[in-house]
C-alpha cells in the first residue's frame, strides 16, 4: 500500500494510547484515507483535553512546538514520498517549505479562504501574511480546494467535502413550526460570527431559542442565557443528527466560509438554512438556503418567511443533490494516486 503523510495544524490530545481531536475533519480525513493509503499523521499537541472525536488510527505524531514539529517531519521523511497538507497556517507553511527542500510531492488542500480568515485577526496585516504564505506554498504544491475562488486563479482541482452517508437521508423528523428553534454547529470563534449573532438575537423580542453545539470543551459561560444554550457534544456514529431533527432552522453566521459541510448536513435533514450576506456564495444551487442582512429585522423577517412557507420549501429541498463522504474520499484518493511522484 502506498504511503502518505498527512500534515495538519489541528491540535490533538493524547490520552493513554488513544488520540482525540475537536475538528471532525481531523478524524474523518485520516481515517478515510487510511483505507486507501498507509497513513502517517503529523499534528500539534493540545495543552487541554479534547475528547470530541477519537481518531481511530495509531500512526499519529504530535509535537509540542514548531521546532519539534519540524524535527519530527525531517526524522520521518524517508517513510513516504507524498504528503497531504491540510490548510495553510504558519506551522503547515513551514512544513510545506521543508518538504520542497526534501524534494517531496506535496498536495495542499485548502478548505477555506485564508485571505478572509486572516482579515478577522488583522484587517490589513492578516491578508498580507496569508498572501505571502499562499504565493510561496503554491509554487511547488499541487493545489486542491473545495471552492474555485480559494485558488485565486491558480491551477488546482476541486473537491466536495462531506460527512454524509446513507443515515443522513433516512428517518427524517417532521418540521415543527410551533416555536422558533435555531441551531448553530461549529466553533465559538470571531470569524465564525457567533458573537455577532448573539448580539443580533438580543434585539429580537419574538419567542425563540438558539442551541450552539460546540466541539470544544471550554467556552465563555457568559454567552449563555434563557434563550441561548451551549452544548459540548461528542459526535459518535452520527448522533449529531438528533440536534438537527430537534430544531427547525439552521443558522450559519460566519463572516467567511468556503464549503460549509454543516450546511449540507442541515439540508439532508430537510432543515432550512439561514446565512448572512457576507457568505451568500455558499448557497450555490442549493434549495432551502436563505440569505439575509446581518441585522435583527432582516433575520426575523427571514425566519418568519421560512416558518410560514415550509411546505413549499421542503418540496424544493428534496430535489437537492448533495455530496457524500464516500465520493469525496474517492475523488481525493484519485487525485493523489494519479499524480506521478
Amino acid at each position: 500500500m502506498e504511503r502518505l503523510g498527512i500534515i495538519s495544524n489541528e491540535k490533538v490530545h493524547l490520552e493513554g494510547e488513544s488520540f482525540f481531536c475537536d475538528n471532525i475533519d481531523m478524524k474523518s480525513l485520516p481515517e478515510g484515507l487510511s483505507k486507501r493509503f498507509e497513513v502517517q499523521v503529523f499534528a500539534r499537541k493540545s495543552k487541554v483535553q479534547r475528547n470530541s472525536h477519537k481518531i481511530n488510527i495509531k500512526n499519529i505524531i504530535i509535537s509540542k512546538n514548531i521546532f519539534s514539529y519540524i524535527l519530527k517531519i525531517i526524522k520521518n521523511n524517508k517513510s513516504q514520498k507524498k504528503y497531504l497538507i491540510i490548510s495553510l497556517s504558519p506551522y503547515t507553511f513551514i512544513a510545506c517549505l521543508l518538504l520542497f527542500i526534501l524534494r517531496k510531492k506535496v498536495y495542499l488542500y485548502l478548505r477555506s479562504d485564508g485571505y478572509e480568515e486572516y482579515k478577522c485577526y488583522s484587517k490589513y496585516l492578516g491578508p498580507v501574511i496569508y498572501h505571502l504564505m499562499f504565493t510561496m506554498a503554491s509554487i511547488q504544491s499541487k493545489l486542491i480546494a473545495c471552492r474555485k475562488h480559494i485558488l485565486k486563479n491558480k491551477n488546482g482541482i476541486l473537491v466536495n467535502p462531506s460527512q454524509l452517508n446513507d443515515k443522513w437521508f433516512t428517518e427524517r423528523k417532521p418540521f415543527d413550526p410551533s416555536k422558533i428553534k435555531l441551531l448553530y454547529i461549529g466553533r465559538i470563534k470571531i470569524e465564525k460570527g457567533v458573537f455577532s449573532l448573539i448580539k443580533i438575537l438580543k434585539k429580537i423580542d419574538d419567542e425563540f431559542s438558539l442551541s450552539i453545539i460546540n466541539s470544544e470543551k471550554f467556552y465563555d459561560k457568559k454567552l449563555e442565557n434563557d434563550k441561548i444554550k451551549i452544548f459540548h457534544f461528542k459526535n459518535e456514529n452520527d448522533s449529531i443528527i438528533k440536534f438537527y431533527d430537534d430544531h427547525n432552522i439552521f443558522i450559519l453566521p460566519s463572516f467567511t466560509e468556503a464549503h460549509p459541510q454543516v450546511l449540507d448536513e442541515a439540508l439532508s435533514r430537510l432543515r432550512p438554512v439561514i446565512v448572512f450576506s457576507e457568505i451568500s456564495h455558499v448557497k450555490r444551487d442549493r434549495e432551502g438556503v436563505f440569505v439575509c442582512k446581518r441585522d435583527h429585522k432582516s433575520l426575523i423577517d427571514t425566519i418568519k418567511y421560512i416558518i410560514n412557507n415550509y411546505k413549499d420549501i421542503e418540496k424544493k429541498m428534496n430535489n437537492n443533490k448533495l455530496p457524500t463522504k464516500n465520493i469525496f474520499l474517492k475523488d481525493l484518493t484519485q487525485i493523489i494516486k494519479n499524480e506521478k511522484s
